[in-house]
């Protein structure tokens, strides 16, 4: 199954992303979930969020991905949406 996070960073906090990027990235690549991902970028070109797109079993491994991923323990995110997908094209 695959499920995708949507997440978006709380006001200015674009050092805390900073501050926690090689872990999260670390994160992504030790899980070997993580199918496609990528920060959002506002309008003056600063990183303020995630499209993350995991391939699992079930609901409940996403929710642990996410609770276990260092910009969610950092206290990044503003929200975060996960929210099963199906791929129809790529």
């Amino acid at each position: 199954m695959r499920f995708a996070l949507i997440c978006l960073d709380k006001p200015n906090a674009l050092q805390t992303r900073v501050e926690n990027r090689a872990a999260h990235l670390a994160h992504i690549e030790a899980s070997g979930v993580v199918e496609q991902a990528g920060p959002f970028i506002d309008a003056a070109g600063q990183m303020c969020g995630s499209l993350i797109v995991l391939t699992v079993a079930t609901r409940a491994e996403a929710d642990a991905w996410a609770a276990a991923d260092p910009y969610a323990k950092a206290g990044l995110f503003q929200s975060v949406m996960i929210q099963e997908w199906k791929r129809v094209i790529g």
